[in-house]
């Protein structure tokens, strides 16, 4: 199962928000790529960035510290956050991204995920993020009308290979993972799943372990890293025992 550390860009620094709440943020370095040359120095196999500031505005607000972290991770990087346009999703690739991820897209435009997926296959990863089941789109705030489950079935009928799925109600919050509702709907759509929102501990990596038949790839994991209260280095660890 892959760890993919998480850096979340606002204004430039590397911040964590709380279920998503602009009005909830800890800023947790002045330069990202920093955090990015942390994660690779501990051995992550995998970085996950999203521009918080694009996801609101629908449109790229960050790359100068993408742009940073590619030079500075020696690894993937996979990156999302207002990428609503197969030019940006050609941008973000030709500067060195290895999977680039749509949100809002999927529920807004399914045309173009189907399209990225035939242009750029198996680079293109989709973010569902929901709570109570329900998706919300465009930064969260905007109710996207459709179940969790329902878009990751006509994701996967388009072609797309991978799916992040976040639970908005732990975001942040460092309670927990939502083990069940992430095995059901890699299950169901039959995709690769990758689990984000509430890892807290070594526990909620094992758990997302014994599932991984369920079509679990792995977990993003962002505020336990950043307090201390998951070491990266043993999180790897535990993702890699059979």
């Amino acid at each position: 199962m892959i760890i993919f550390p998480a850096i979340d860009i606002r204004g430039g620094r590397c911040v964590r928000l709380t279920e998503g709440r602009f009005d909830q943020e800890t800023v947790f370095a002045d330069d990202p790529s920093e955090m990015a040359a942390r994660w690779s120095a501990a051995g992550a196999e995998y970085l996950h960035v999203v521009d918080l500031d694009g996801a609101l505005a629908g449109a790229g607000r960050n790359l100068p510290a993408i742009q940073k972290i590619l030079e500075h991770a020696s690894m993937p990087v996979q990156v999302g956050g207002g990428i609503r346009s197969l030019a940006a999703v050609a941008e973000l690739l030709e500067l060195g991204v290895s999977r680039v991820i749509l949100g809002s897209a999927a529920v807004r435009e399914p045309q173009l995920v189907a399209e990225a997926c035939r242009e750029f296959p198996g680079q293109v990863v989709v973010g569902i993020d929901a709570k109570d089941g329900k998706v919300a789109i465009e930064g969260w705030g905007v109710s996207g009308g459709i179940d969790a489950v329902e878009l990751a079935l006509k994701m996967a009928a388009i072609g797309v290979e991978h799916i992040i799925f976040t639970d908005i109600s732990r975001d942040g919050k460092l309670s927990g993972v939502n083990v069940e509702a992430t095995a059901a709907l890699a299950k169901a759509c039959g995709v690769k799943v990758i689990a984000s929102g509430g890892v807290a501990s070594l526990e909620d990596i094992r758990r997302l372990q014994q599932r991984a038949s369920s079509g679990i790839e792995g977990c993003i994991i962002g505020k336990a890293i950043y307090t201390g209260a998951i070491d990266l280095r043993e999180a790897l660890r535990v993702a890699k025992e059979v």
